[in-house]
């Protein structure tokens, strides 16, 4: 019997993440997260690239797409946007966008709504994030855990219920928020993480990069 291929994982960024933080960019810290899994190989690709980092066929080669924005949502092309959504829906890709990308163009689009927060406060103080879900396979491998510093987002969060609510978050002042939701729309799976603040080196934290990979697998329907 063949080996099954690697899921391949294309990771986008705005790249604006401060470099004393993230030196690659985020979407450098998680495609060396998700190359150090077994089954993932990751690639990047960033804003300021031909097609933005989206063309026809960089999105036909990936099996999911991780998303990172944060300053420069609006400067993301529509015709872009159109091709991640008909990637998701018509074709089964996986989308994982990531912490401020609840208000990236392609989630509110999958979404069909404006998907804003009760509230945020960046603080860096600490988040407790509870697995309420342990045998669903992003928690595959992981129990609840502490981010020592990271942004506070508080519910309520508008998007659509969704399929299954994975992490929850806990914050220092008493705020909450669902941190690891998932959703299908279409042929495709979707999986929003919110932990990931840019000044914070979240994605560098072992627990982190663990989800990463699992949703990565999920959203790939390999699990």
């Amino acid at each position: 019997m063949s080996q099954r291929a690697p899921v391949r994982a294309l990771v986008w960024s705005e790249w604006t993440e401060p470099k004393n933080v993230y030196p690659n960019g985020i979407h450098g810290a998680i495609a060396e997260a998700l190359n150090a899994c077994e089954g993932i190989t990751a690639s990047t690709a960033h804003l300021n690239e031909p097609e933005q980092g989206l063309s026809e066929a960089r999105l036909a080669s990936a099996d999911v797409l991780f998303w990172f924005g944060h300053g420069k949502h609006g400067a993301v092309e529509d015709a872009y946007v159109e091709r991640v959504v008909r990637r998701v829906t018509q074709d089964g890709m996986g989308f994982v966008p990531v912490h401020s990308a609840h208000y990236s163009k392609p989630f509110k689009a999958l979404m069909g709504l404006e998907c804003g927060l009760g509230g945020w406060r960046e603080d860096d103080k600490s988040e407790r994030v509870k697995v309420l879900l342990p045998d669903h396979p992003i928690a595959k491998g992981v129990a609840d855990f502490v981010i020592p510093h990271d942004e506070m987002y508080s519910e309520p969060f508008a998007v659509p219920d969704p399929e299954a609510v994975v992490l929850y978050s806990y914050f220092e002042g008493g705020e909450e928020f669902r941190s690891g939701c998932c959703w299908t729309r279409g042929k495709g799976r979707i999986f929003y993480f919110r932990p990931g603040h840019e000044t914070c080196p979240v994605y560098f934290q072992p627990e982190v990069k663990v989800i990463l990979c699992n949703a990565a697998l999920w959203t790939a329907h390999r699990t």
